[in-house]
């Protein structure tokens, strides 16, 4: 998959182009869906399909203190939709004077970009531009008048209810991760840049890559068994989710650690995708380093046989 970083560089695909527009935040099964929409008209049409999607979350500029922890970074986004089979991905730097500007205006710098814009994909009520003032009646009639048709998606329904990035925040927040997949279509994971700890797992015998996620919800605190995938291969595990207390009592925040089982080499600044399988226990402090190495010998064990 290309990324792309603006909107004049659609002007270089070969067109016809079908659009897909969206946070896509989760890339879950509702948005899923409407990349396959534009995929699949895109074929049909002898064109290209290509995601388009914003960076940040336009939350984070709309709204900074409210803004909700993400279910996916940027990078992570990206990895999900390449995933998907999308051949291209634009991404749009969301930022005050973009939030600001008319509806109409982003639409028509797609349609001059793209040669040409055949159809646009959004999800069901999509609502765009300054204020929310776009929706999707404005959508079809700018089409209308442009020369390209629009597709909007219903809903995908799950457990009787819509499913949405919200629903999937509050699942992982409250640690059910059955729901959260049924909803993603797939494992929750969190994609996070190793980076340098205090090196107490090795002394101990279990190393432990210490993560620097994006924001991204975690989990409640505990132990849990993961699947990790580093470049294109997957590794069983452990993860330890919060504040470590009995060893870094003084954490100011929370902290997302892994065991990988039989790997050895350096995974600093590298990226790594945790898979959440199970959870095992909650955190809690042990009376030393002893005491901890046992109860993680006991976690690797039982993490070895729910993974197989």
């Amino acid at each position: 998959m290309e990324i792309l970083r603006s909107i004049p560089d659609l002007e270089r695909i070969r067109g016809p182009v079908a659009l897909s527009i969206g946070v896509f935040d989760g890339v879950h099964l509702g948005h899923l869906a409407v990349l396959r929409r534009a995929l699949d008209d895109a074929a049909g049409m002898g064109g290209t399909a290509v995601a388009l999607t914003f960076d940040p979350h336009p939350a984070r500029i709309l709204r900074p203190d409210r803004a909700p922890r993400l279910l996916t970074s940027t990078a992570h986004k990206a990895g999900l939709i390449e995933a998907a089979a999308m051949p291209y991905l634009l991404i749009v730097r969301f930022d005050a004077e973009f939030a600001a500007q008319a509806p109409e205006v982003f639409v028509r710098r797609l349609a001059a970009a793209c040669h040409p814009l055949r159809e646009i994909c959004v999800g069901e009520n999509w609502a765009f531009g300054a204020n929310r003032s776009g929706n999707v009646a404005l959508l079809r009639a700018l089409g209308a008048a442009d020369g390209f048709q629009v597709a909007e998606v219903a809903s995908v329904q799950v457990d009787g209810a819509a499913v949405s990035s919200t629903r999937i925040r509050e699942a992982i927040e409250r640690g059910d991760l059955d729901a959260a997949r049924r909803l993603l279509g797939r494992d929750y994971t969190i994609l996070g840049t190793v980076e340098p700890g205090r090196r107490l797992g090795r002394s101990i015998g279990f190393p432990t890559a210490n993560l620097r996620a994006h924001n991204e919800q975690f989990p409640p605190d505990g132990v849990y068994a993961v699947r990790v995938t580093l470049d294109g291969r997957t590794w069983n595990g452990v993860a330890n989710v919060g504040y470590r207390p009995t060893v870094a009592s003084d954490e100011p925040e929370r902290k997302l650690e892994v065991h990988l089982f039989d790997f050895s080499g350096d995974l600093y600044d590298r990226d790594l995708d945790v898979n959440f399988i199970r959870f095992l226990r909650g955190e809690r402090k042990f009376d030393g380093l002893d005491a901890l190495k046992a109860q993680i010998a006991s976690d690797a064990a039982e993490a070895r046989r729910i993974l197989g």
